[in-house]
């Protein structure tokens, strides 16, 4: 058996000023652990919105009517509360596993040899966006579940799911400048297309704010819109996003591009395929719960496969063993 190390006075003092520079100092993860740890974070995020959506469609949005106890007198949920306050509270509960495993990514990326700024950086983006959406969530609660809050916490959510993207595909990668693979042109087709595919996404809450989840069984106030033009609407953008991928995959190929961008693209391609079809079969059969959170996760992975293309469009050589590569810009703005 190896001698446990003693830890001393300096050791411990060390620790409590700096945590990741003590852990850092003793500990190189392997670069699958460090990858590993960015996809369990973009895994999470995903996740949650999920659980979140399982509240809102099993009327639990005020399981636990206060924040941040779940009753004015209990931490936790209690017997009274039933069904609803076990679906609200276990929400809660698994930001706390989102924590987690946002903290191990940033962790692991601290301790990466040699160290990088820009993904480290990237973690504590992931942490600020979600202690931000937690206390957001909140608000949700103690306002009634206003629908334009609501729609907050998700798309707060969905920037949280794109930086955790791009913290996934850096671990892949080196810090040296990104060098491009396709034209100025085809950039700014794929940046069109993740513009609407945001839109997309934006609308897709104003149709839920103005559906029939209300998200709790109470007189929870709706905005003010017709819902049968906003769910046209999100349909429309739906198919302009189809027809933007599908003419980015063939101009792909026009130019010759490298297979990475084909096959981010492709990728979309048929995961809007999916998410259409559920859209689709959702609407002519009056918004079944199931369907409807399978469509919440849907445009999660929609986001996805949208900032993947938009990363694939550039790489960045890894740096040899041993080179320290320089600190970079924030990732979201050079990616």
């Amino acid at each position: 058996m190896e001698r446990v190390p003693n830890v001393t006075r300096d050791d411990l003092a060390a620790a409590v000023r700096n945590p990741l520079a003590f852990i850092a100092a003793r500990w190189t993860p392997d670069p699958r652990t460090v990858r590993r740890s960015a996809l369990a974070a973009l895994v999470m995020a995903v996740v949650i919105v999920g659980t979140g959506g399982a509240v809102r469609l099993t009327g639990s949005g005020l399981g636990c009517p206060t924040w941040p106890k779940c009753t004015d007198d209990s931490l936790t949920t209690t017997s009274e509360m039933g069904f609803h306050g076990i679906v609200e509270f276990g929400n809660r509960m698994l930001t706390y596993v989102l924590c987690a495993a946002v903290g191990w990514a940033i962790i692991a990326a601290r301790s990466q040899k040699p160290y990088r700024r820009s993904l480290t950086r990237l973690g504590w983006a992931q942490f600020w966006v979600v202690m931000g959406n937690a206390i957001l969530g909140g608000i949700v609660v103690l306002v009634g579940l206003n629908p334009y809050t609501v729609a907050a916490h998700f798309l707060l959510s969905t920037a949280l799911i794109a930086i955790a993207t791009v913290m996934w595909q850096r671990t892949r990668e080196g810090d040296t400048a990104p060098r491009l693979l396709v034209g100025a042109s085809v950039r700014q087709l794929v940046w069109v297309l993740v513009g609407v595919c945001l839109a997309l996404i934006a609308v897709g809450t104003v149709v839920t704010g103005a559906g029939p989840h209300a998200g709790d069984s109470s007189e929870v106030p709706r905005m003010p819109l017709d819902w049968e033009t906003v769910t046209k609407l999100h349909a429309v953008l739906a198919w302009i996003v189809v027809t933007l991928t599908f003419a980015l995959w063939f101009v792909l190929k026009a130019v010759d591009a490298p297979r990475g961008p084909l096959a981010r693209t492709r990728d979309l391609f048929l995961i809007l395929l999916a998410q259409g079809l559920i859209g689709y079969v959702q609407y002519f059969t009056d918004l079944p719960e199931v369907l409807v959170g399978l469509h919440m996760v849907g445009s999660c992975l929609v986001w996805i496969g949208a900032v993947r293309v938009l990363l694939a469009l550039r790489e960045r050589a890894a740096e040899p063993a041993g080179v320290p590569g320089p600190a970079v810009e924030t990732a979201l703005s050079r990616a």
